[in-house]
């Protein structure tokens, strides 16, 4: 690949994470048996180099009555790769004071990037009031909040993850940088209106190989979209090889290339 290419959604996965029965529905997706055994950081990291991919941003997973990746188990990752790993710390939104602690931590003693939610995990729009504090420390703290738009691969209600919630989000929280990732499929014309509206707002392509982006999706990347969408991958549901298959038949032109791949994410997250 000619660009130092930054995966914007990535997990180092747990045992606990990748073996979770929330899960079943994605592995038949893509036919892979759970492990038996904790992934070494080796494993994710080979499999960065053999796609050209530079750095990844990896997320803690907090759900509401399980913590599949916590927040120093991600610091520990990123601590035997620190220059190719990234922390994206997650929260439990259920207990206000402490996620706003928590997230505190995450970004001034952790060093992390940004903060992840998922609304479907919680079942909860990101209207939700238990998210509003979030919102509020990520703006403090100055660092992306990252969430999910589009359908469920797990089976859970999808309704939660439609981009339009964000419009809502956006106008209360104008200074609020927010990534939404997996492209918001079937909702892809949601996330475009909705990221054409507001300035901070961005789309990353997580969980699709790049020959199944929607084309509106890439109509949108090959023009006035080129600086509101990140390349990612979901690692480790699609290895980063996988999610850049059929790269080259979008017909991106250099500089478009080099924002999608690395330049947008380096921007939105204020990455060196």
């Amino acid at each position: 690949m000619p660009f130092d290419i930054i995966d914007a959604w990535a997990q180092h996965p747990t045992l606990r994470h990748i073996t979770d029965p929330i899960f079943e529905s994605l592995r038949r997706w893509t036919r892979s048996e759970a492990p038996a055994e904790e992934p070494p950081v080796a494993q994710t990291t080979a499999l960065m180099d053999a796609a050209g991919v530079g750095r990844a941003l990896i997320s803690a997973w907090v759900a509401p009555r399980n913590v599949m990746i916590s927040n120093d188990e991600v610091a520990s990752f990123v601590a035997q790769a620190p220059d190719r790993l990234i922390g994206v710390g997650s929260v439990d939104i259920a207990k206000p004071m402490a996620a706003v602690r928590e997230i505190r931590r995450c970004v001034n003693e952790l060093g992390f990037k940004a903060i992840r939610v998922l609304p479907w995990l919680w079942e909860a729009p990101p209207t939700d009031r238990r998210f509003y504090p979030v919102y509020t420390a990520c703006c403090d703290l100055g660092v992306p909040f990252c969430t999910q738009i589009g359908h469920t691969g797990p089976l859970m209600p999808s309704e939660v993850g439609r981009p339009i919630h964000l419009d809502q989000v956006l106008i209360d929280f104008p200074e609020l940088v927010v990534v939404g990732g997996h492209i918001g499929y079937p909702w892809t014309d949601e996330a475009i209106a909705v990221a054409d509206k507001h300035r901070n707002f961005f789309i990353d392509t997580s969980a699709y190989t790049a020959r199944r982006y929607p084309p509106a999706l890439v109509e949108y990347l090959r023009g006035r979209g080129r600086k509101k969408i990140l390349f990612g991958t979901n690692y480790p549901m699609i290895t980063p090889a996988q999610a850049l298959t059929g790269l080259d038949a979008l017909g991106l032109d250099d500089e478009t290339s080099a924002l999608f791949l690395a330049g947008n994410a380096r921007r939105v997250f204020a990455l060196s």
